[in-house]
């Protein structure tokens, strides 16, 4: 993937494009206080991983606060050459302008690990919104897992994200994500103005191989909760795995047989379009019993496909 350097500069390289108009309703300029464009409102990461001398490395790293990696760690017994990466958001999280972009160019035959130093708070918008891309680059053997902490809803915030991926289909990738229905011991569960997140997976050829929203809002007196919704639950999150290495029934009776352990989560797990995978839903009452069930498909999908099971981030 080749990029200008210049073109970071321009505001079309992190506005997120063909943004829905229920997002573009909440923009405009932002008054009283740092405007979209500021200092310190555009958080960007670009980076080249590749194998170098029996390990994963970073080969190019530019970065953009708020938004900043450290030097990889190999944690990985399994896997040590796998390169983990936690990416850190300067601040305590989310405010109204702010627009971030991570790319992350993964080689032939690497192996990476990216996820967060911590759950990513989004606080309450009075005006306009705040986005986030990622654009991963998944090469011909690379295996890629993305697998950030939750994301955790103020009062009247508003967050847009895209999660974009090319994958090579010789590659591996698992990708995470969490919603909670926000600070609940401030009295803010479920008083999120929007939430809007997207996710699509398309060969290197642009061919699409699925596509995927999940839209959620507190405001003009609709309920997440309702009954074809989140119902009863507070939790959502979802594991998307996307691999050549074994086909896709094979993986959803492999997800299905490890999470029926799980007695406490909802679960749904299907084959993904275009016989790319399987997708795991999951649907619970607290964060623990959401991520517990979460890290048990993770660690099912990594000992089928990786020969090793999910290692300790060390977090917390």
């Amino acid at each position: 993937m080749t990029r200008a350097v210049t073109s970071r500069q321009d505001p079309a390289w992190y506005t997120p494009a063909d943004l829905p108009a229920e997002v573009l309703a909440l923009g405009g300029s932002v008054q009283g206080g740092l405007g979209v464009d500021a200092s310190g409102k555009v958080g960007l990461l670009d980076l080249t991983l590749a194998p170098c001398a029996g390990a994963t490395r970073v080969q190019r790293q530019y970065q953009r606060a708020p938004l900043h990696i450290y030097r990889p760690i190999y944690l990985d017994p399994g896997r040590p050459d796998m390169a983990f990466l936690f990416v850190q958001q300067s601040g305590d999280g989310f405010v109204q302008g702010d627009r971030c972009r991570i790319d992350v160019d993964c080689a032939p035959g690497s192996a990476v690990h990216l996820t967060t130093q911590a759950a990513t708070k989004v606080f309450g918008m009075r005006q306009n919104f705040a986005t986030q891309l990622v654009n991963l680059d998944v090469g011909a053997g690379a295996v890629v897992e993305y697998l950030p902490d939750p994301v955790v809803p103020c009062r009247g915030s508003r967050l847009f994200q895209r999660t974009s991926v090319t994958a090579d289909r010789e590659s591996t990738v698992i990708l995470g994500e969490t919603l909670l229905p926000g600070r609940v011991a401030h009295d803010e569960a479920r008083v999120y103005d929007l939430y809007w997140a997207e996710t699509e997976v398309r060969r290197p050829d642009g061919s699409l191989l699925f596509a995927e929203t999940l839209r959620l809002t507190c405001a003009d007196g609709e309920n997440p909760r309702s009954a074809g919704l989140l119902g009863r639950h507070d939790v959502i999150a979802t594991l998307y795995i996307v691999t050549d290495r074994i086909d896709a029934p094979s993986t959803v009776d492999l997800l299905r047989s490890a999470l029926v352990a799980c007695p406490d989560v909802l679960v749904g797990v299907s084959e993904l379009p275009n016989s790319c995978g399987a997708v795991v839903k999951l649907l619970g009452p607290t964060s623990a019993s959401v991520q517990a069930a979460l890290r048990t498909a993770w660690n099912a999908a990594r000992l089928e496909l990786l020969d090793t099971p999910a290692p300790n981030l060390r977090k917390g």
